[in-house]
């Protein structure tokens, strides 16, 4: 009879062994790795966490090279994520959004979806009021990227596009390196190079709630943007190729205010058009990004986010269109104007508009752009 019980008992032992895996370590966010290992298009996704000695964490997802929490301290000291996402792998996959993604090949709209390369029309998807947005319906932010970390604090992610990916021409080598600073700054370099004449213009799509509180609006943020023109847009949300003044016109923050104090005024018609904020604003920086572009604070938590970037505009979306029907991390319900985003990019539709910048890029060169996202704390 003991012998029985004894072997019962090593039986059971054995096969709890087998059955109970090891946890796995939540992050200082609440994440769990392993909701995030999955497989899309046969390749891996993961979750990677990079960390510095000030405490600060970023949790980034290879699957759309998205980042999916931001751990900063308040003025309490209390750390606070400031990023809007999701808790799992599968909401990614099955809830189309931008949460945090390398946007490519193109950022931001292009109109109808067309332009003309060497004389060749080229058409792509339109999946946006006529025109072509981040890429299409599946541009790079529902792709998986190749991950390399390279130590703890840097994560370089490469995706390569091939010839023809969303009808975009060239087979296009990509890379996003995010590297986390110990002054609590998380620096961005895309890189990217072609072996036939094409478009790229990448960028960040982080929706921020510095307030760390997702539930509630983001309208009371102090925003600052260093530059005094911006490109209207028309009603479908298309840039009309003017480069218009800010001065006298609720788009001008070149003396800081919150972000609701006039996102109202529908008698503005930009705004009316863009349904709050959702334009491009030409940056004074000329592409010294050793100067602010923007700056954006929470009066709630004290949390600052500075932006810095050799780009020449940034895109402020103020998360118009969330409505109440996806639900994020923690079960929170995101309602309209729960973020801010700031992206960094050259100006939308630019591929039509010869005398913007421009985004074509060559064989035997090399695109390069940098954003900078240093946070830290007013007290």
């Amino acid at each position: 009879m003991k012998k029985h019980f004894l072997l019962a008992g090593i039986v059971a032992l054995m096969l709890s062994a087998c059955n109970n895996k090891p946890a796995s370590e939540l992050t200082l966010s609440g994440l769990d790795p392993v909701n995030f290992q999955t497989e899309v298009n046969n390749a891996q996704t993961n979750l990677y966490t990079l960390k510095n000695k000030a405490g600060m964490e970023v949790c980034i997802t290879n699957f759309g090279g998205r980042i999916v929490s931001i751990m900063v301290p308040d003025k309490n000291g209390k750390m606070q994520d400031v990023v809007l996402g999701f808790d799992s792998i599968a909401d990614y996959i099955n809830v189309p959004s931008d949460f945090g993604a390398s946007i490519g090949r193109y950022a931001n709209r292009i109109n109808q979806g067309r332009f003309v390369l060497d004389g060749d029309t080229i058409q792509l998807p339109q999946n946006n009021f006529g025109h072509c947005l981040h890429g299409g319906p599946k541009g790079w932010q529902y792709q998986v990227y190749e991950a390399n970390l390279i130590d703890p604090m840097t994560l370089e992610l490469t995706r390569i596009s091939p010839d023809g990916d969303e009808n975009f021409p060239g087979n296009v080598t990509a890379k996003v390196t995010y590297q986390l600073t110990e002054d609590n700054a998380i620096d961005i370099k895309y890189s990217a190079t072609t072996d036939k004449k094409t478009i790229i213009n990448m960028t960040n799509h982080s929706y921020f709630n510095l307030a760390g509180n997702p539930s509630k609006a983001s309208t009371d943020n102090i925003m600052y943007v260093n530059a005094d023109y911006y490109t209207p847009v028309d009603s479908t949300f298309m840039t009309t190729g003017e480069i218009a003044p800010v001065k006298d016109t609720p788009m001008d923050f070149t003396t800081p205010k919150a972000v609701g104090q006039e996102i109202n005024n529908y008698d503005f018609v930009q705004l009316k058009n863009g349904n709050g904020y959702d334009h491009n604003w030409v940056l004074n920086t000329k592409g010294d990004i050793s100067q602010v572009a923007a700056r954006l604070t929470s009066p709630e938590s004290g949390i600052t986010l500075e932006i810095y970037t050799n780009e020449p505009g940034i895109q402020v979306y103020t998360g118009n269109f969330l409505d109440g029907t996806v639900t994020g991390k923690k079960g929170i319900v995101y309602n309209q104007r729960a973020s801010v985003c700031l992206e960094t990019q050259h100006y939308p539709d630019s591929p039509n508009k010869a005398d913007w910048p421009s985004v074509v890029l060559e064989p035997g060169q090399t695109y390069n752009s940098e954003c900078i996202f240093k946070f830290s704390v007013e007290k």
